[in-house]
This record gives structure tokens, C-alpha cells and sequence, in this order.
């Protein structure tokens, strides 16, 4: 089994590129244009680039590069495609979300080039074998039906990441959450046996998380750049590839280990708790554009942090708060894990509670509520 330490050395070279290029990436990204103005759907008051996305491109190649050079992870790199896969398709996926930034193109287009990045995962044995629905059965997944699975897959987690990227380091902070919760899930079930020694999961998940904490310094607000649908694409892609090559591949006889309930569901459905803030946010954006008969690809300001603002927090708060709900989930899933304790309803219900009636009773809130109430009316209202 590979140690621990020297997926936390891939990690950090990740993080280390990620940060030393960002800057130089911006500075690049002013001088050519590719930039955003501030807008009205936008809550960014000053030109800022919006190709953050090639600094974290770059830390994953470097991270890649470094692992392919350490004896420890040869069983992933030799005689595996796996790794020629991860890189051409996320390179697929990157691309096309960096020329959705440089240059707009249609959400048709979009959606081609991450089911050709979907195609080349497929093409190089990058995806799950099985499939296990909670409490019922595993099903094996046919040829037929990987190819499907695969791209709605990748098609879900890249457009979750995209759309919950509205505010300073909401996307990158999240992710950093999810991607650090998911090695440790990944790294139990390998000490357990339940992976084999060349799955490539728990080198996505360290390399997904490096990248995000270098990014988060230049990113958080005020931000000096944004990771634009070419960063948002690319971390999808990153989570999709680890979650299905983890969660798709872990021994599917096993349904318990030490008494305890194999993490209550089924290993593709951790990450649909870990990552439930921006798959929430999504499935509500579908909900709510569907109802209101528009495209899906209508931008709006209905999302999750956009309401959290108009309650009355503030970006930084607004993003902590969904910060803290993704580290909450990431707790339910990771508990039972590591303990002998089969049922944690109570104090995750507690601390759920606490969340939200921090998010809505805050003090700063309902000093403005109250100020709020207590002005005159104004001439002529009813």
C-alpha cells in the first residue's frame, strides 16, 4: 500500500505549482483580455481574469509528473492506460471550458466536448465497473452501459462544480473539502483491501484538493482571478474520475467491515453526500429554470450563495456557511468510518441544526431586519 506520505508530497507539489502560477497567469490573462467586466448578474465590482483555470491545469500535470517519478506509485503508472486516459480527458475538458472563457461558445458545444472527454475516459478504461443501489444490490455494468454512465456522470459533477462557482473561492473551497474527504475515504477502503494497488482514485482526489488550496489565496475575496468554466470543468472532471474509479470499483461482496454498516450506503453514493451542496444547487437550478420554461443554460441569480446574500451575510460569510455544510456532510459519510458507532443522527442533526439557525438567525442579520422594520414609510406607500 502507498503511503500516506507521499500522496500528501504529490498533494503539496500540486498546491505549490498552483499557487506560484497563478499570479503569473493573471498578470498574462490582463495583458491579452481575458478578463470579465462586472455586470449585473455578477457581485465582482472590477475587471478581473477569468483564467484561473490554466494555473490549476498546470499544477495537475506538474503533481502528475511527480507522482509518475516516484517509485511508490509505479503499480498505477506501468503498463496502465488509466493515466494517459486522466490526463487526455481532463485535458479535453479543460480545453473546452478555457475557450468558453476566452471566447463564449454555445451550451451545446459545451456539452460535446465534455462527452468527448467522457468518450476518451471510456476509450482508456477510466471508469467504474459496478454500479450498487443503497440497501438493494451491485449491478455489473454491461459494455453497453459504461459508456452512458460515464458521461452522466462526468456531465453532473462538471456542471455542479461550474454552477456553484458564483462567489470568491466558493468552488475552490468546497472542492478542497470534498477532494480532501474523498482520499480519506479512499485511503480507509485501500487499507481495508477493498481497492486494488493500481486504482488510480486517491492520486485524483490529493492532486484535485493541491490545486484548489494553492488556487483558494488568489482566489478568495476579494479575488485577484477567477478559475472560469475552464478551472469549474476541470475540477469536475477531477472528483468524476476519482469518485467513479473508487466508488465504481470497490469490492462490491463486501457490505460490512468490523460490525459496522459500510458507510451506511454504497460507495458511488458517498460522493453524492460529500459533494450534496453544489449536486443540490444544480438539481434546484434544473427545478427552477424547468418551471419557469428556460434553458437550462440561463444564467440567473437563484443559486444557493446568491439567496444566502440577499438573507443578508455578506461573500465571505455566505461562502463559509456552504464551506462549513460541505465539511458537515463530509463528517456524516466519514464517521462511521473510523468508529464503532453505527449511527451518528444525533450529533450531526445538532450541529445541522446550529448551521442553519446560525445562517438564519446571524446577529448581524437581525440587527438589519430590525433597523429595517423600524423605518417610516415611505410617501404614499399603503
Amino acid at each position: 500500500m502507498i503511503g500516506a506520505s507521499r500522496y500528501v508530497a504529490v498533494g503539496g507539489v500540486a498546491a505549490v505549482v498552483t499557487f506560484v502560477c497563478t499570479p503569473l497567469v493573471a498578470k498574462f490573462a490582463h495583458r491579452v483580455g481575458w478578463v470579465v467586466e462586472p455586470d449585473a448578474r455578477r457581485v465582482h465590482t472590477k475587471t478581473t481574469p477569468d483564467v484561473g483555470g490554466i494555473a490549476m491545469f498546470l499544477g495537475f500535470l506538474t503533481a502528475m509528473a511527480a507522482a509518475w517519478g516516484m517509485d511508490s506509485f509505479h503499480a498505477i503508472f506501468a503498463g496502465n492506460s488509466e493515466a494517459l486516459g486522466l490526463l487526455l480527458g481532463c485535458g479535453v475538458v479543460f480545453v473546452v471550458g478555457l475557450i468558453d472563457d476566452i471566447k463564449e461558445i454555445s451550451a451545446p458545444a459545451k456539452v460535446t466536448g465534455i462527452v468527448l472527454g467522457a468518450v476518451v475516459f471510456v476509450i482508456f478504461g477510466v471508469n467504474m465497473y459496478w454500479f450498487r443501489l443503497p440497501f438493494i444490490d451491485v449491478f455489473l455494468l454491461g459494455q453497453n452501459w459504461v459508456p452512458l454512465v460515464t458521461v452522466l456522470w462526468l456531465l453532473g459533477l462538471t456542471n455542479a462544480i461550474n454552477l456553484i462557482d458564483g462567489l470568491d473561492g466558493l468552488a475552490a473551497g468546497i472542492v478542497a473539502i470534498a477532494a480532501l474527504a474523498y482520499f480519506i475515504y479512499s485511503r480507509r477502503l485501500d487499507h481495508l483491501n477493498l481497492l486494488g494497488p493500481q486504482n488510480i482514485g486517491p492520486l485524483v482526489a490529493v492532486i484535485a484538493a493541491g490545486v484548489c488550496i494553492g488556487f483558494l489565496p488568489h482566489n478568495f475575496n476579494p479575488a485577484k482571478i477567477f478559475m472560469g468554466d475552464g478551472g469549474a470543468l476541470f475540477l469536475g472532471a477531477l472528483m468524476a474520475v476519482s469518485t467513479s474509479v473508487v466508488g465504481g470499483r470497490a469490492d462490491p461482496g463486501v457490505t460490512r467491515f468490523r460490525g459496522q454498516t459500510y458507510f451506511f450506503f454504497a460507495p458511488l453514493v458517498i460522493p453524492l453526500v460529500i459533494l450534496g451542496v453544489p449536486i443540490f444547487d444544480m438539481l434546484f437550478a434544473i427545478v427552477r429554470r424547468a418551471t419557469r420554461r428556460q434553458g437550462l443554460a440561463v444564467a440567473d441569480k437563484g443559486h444557493l450563495h446568491h439567496r444566502l446574500m440577499r438573507l443578508g451575510h455578506g461573500q465571505k460569510r455566505a461562502v463559509l456557511i456552504l464551506w462549513a455544510w460541505t465539511a458537515l456532510l463530509s463528517g456524516f459519510v466519514l464517521y462511521p468510518a473510523f468508529t464503532r458507532i453505527g449511527s451518528i443522527w444525533a450529533p450531526i442533526g445538532l450541529m445541522a441544526l446550529a448551521l442553519a439557525l446560525f445562517t438564519v438567525l446571524h446577529p448581524k442579520m437581525r440587527a438589519k431586519r430590525d433597523s429595517a422594520a423600524k423605518l417610516p414609510d415611505a410617501p404614499g406607500a399603503n
